[in-house]
């Protein structure tokens, strides 16, 4: 079944809201990714941040209060209008919410156990159901009234990847008319000193697919859709998911898991490799997971399909990153807000002898758009969890 993605709000290290965030995707800008004290203990680290005001989060729902929350609400504003139409033509519990997040409200829990280590008593503020996973789900669903089925998926890096292919299955099943899918993820100590510990942070700019990369750089972000059977524009043609369960933390070394995932949302979406106009590659910038995700890309598109890793612009948004890069392709499907450019893929220009050639675009590189255009992205995940999802346009 295809379903529609009629709706898309976004705020993410490129700015707050689809205008912003496409100017300066297609310009290939790093402005928001900064250097940042007191995540990592006696290290700055750059990070991607959302710059600009919030949305408050409103009184009734302040046990929600918190800023992965909070990334949530920016992108949500900005598409309120559709969900409004959404909820007054299908009712309330025809309307489900699949979120996906990794961090929910850790932030405010660290900031609580350092007051409660310097005062002896916690925050009146503070609730523990701001770090619980599900809080994502929840937070919106109530913030917006809906009264469908509601939940977070949380499976690290590929969290709200996998969204897609759950709200997808509630309205083939018939379970609900509409879906907002997306996720959020903020910037945490823990996350950041989970990486430092692994050794995967970047000195500085992350430089994905170089042979001079060295780590990833953290961000932080919200994407959300509404998605329906209703024909719009932009279409969720397909979703691919694999676990090859092959490490807690490193990839499997051929990316046959990665090839499956990829393999499978073509499958869904009945197309084959040749039909892919572009692919976005999860692209940590970590020596294994390039290395990996370069020879599946290079085994099924060969090196002629334009690719580019957007984290070199955002930072890895995590539990938030399979959304927000699903809305890179949005995007870019849309010449109205792309003009027709790709995302270009910034680092160094050192290639890795060791990763089959790409075909990596440059800040010139035009779509190769048709009356029919489909892109794919790819999300992987500690564990080995796979997600590749593909868009199109003119379905």
């Amino acid at each position: 079944m295809i379903a529609y993605l009629t709706a898309l709000g976004i705020a993410s290290p490129l700015g707050i809201g689809k205008e912003e965030v496409a100017r300066h995707l297609f310009a290939g800008s790093r402005a928001g990714l900064v250097r940042r004290h007191g995540f990592v203990p006696g290290r700055d680290v750059r990070v991607g941040v959302v710059r600009g005001a919030l949305p408050e989060m409103p009184p009734r729902l302040a046990h929600f209060d918190c800023r992965n929350n909070r990334l949530a609400l920016a992108a949500i504003e900005e598409i309120r209008p559709a969900i409004a139409d959404a909820l007054r033509r299908y009712g309330a519990e025809r309307v489900a919410v699949v979120m996906g997040t990794s961090t929910s409200g850790l932030a405010e829990g660290e900031a609580a156990l350092a007051a409660w280590r310097r005062d002896g008593a916690w925050p009146a503020s503070y609730r523990y159901s701001q770090q619980e996973l599900g809080n994502l789900g929840a937070c919106v669903a109530d913030y917006l009234g809906i009264c469908g089925p509601a939940y977070t998926i949380s499976t690290a890096c590929s969290s709200s990847a996998k969204v897609f292919a759950s709200a997808q299955r509630l309205l083939q099943l018939g379970l609900c008319d509409a879906a907002l899918v997306g996720g959020a993820d903020a910037l945490c100590g823990l996350t950041l000193n989970g990486f430092h510990a692994l050794e995967a942070i970047a000195a500085d700019y992350c430089n994905p697919f170089s042979r001079n990369r060295d780590g990833i750089n953290v961000g932080e972000g919200a994407a959300i859709f509404l998605m329906s059977r209703e024909p719009s524009p932009v279409a969720l043609l397909g979703v691919g998911e694999s676990s090859d369960a092959y490490h807690v933390s490193a990839p499997e070394p051929s990316g046959a898991g990665a090839l499956r995932a990829m393999r499978l949302a073509l499958a869904g979406a009945e197309l084959p490799p040749e039909a892919i106009d572009y692919v976005n590659l999860h692209g940590t910038a970590t020596p294994l997971n390039d290395a990996m995700e370069g020879k599946a890309v290079a085994a099924l598109f060969g090196e002629n399909t334009p690719c580019s890793a957007s984290k070199a612009l955002t930072g890895h948004m995590l539990g938030a990153a399979g959304a927000a890069e699903a809305a890179f392709l949005w995007l870019a499907l849309d010449p109205g807000f792309s003009g027709g450019a790709l995302p270009p893929h910034v680092w160094d220009g050192a290639a890795d002898p060791e990763i089959p050639a790409l075909n990596f675009t440059d800040a010139g590189t035009r779509a190769r758009f048709g009356e029919r255009s489909a892109m794919l992205s790819n999300s992987f995940a500690f564990g080995g969890s796979n997600v590749a999802v593909v868009l199109g346009r003119g379905w």
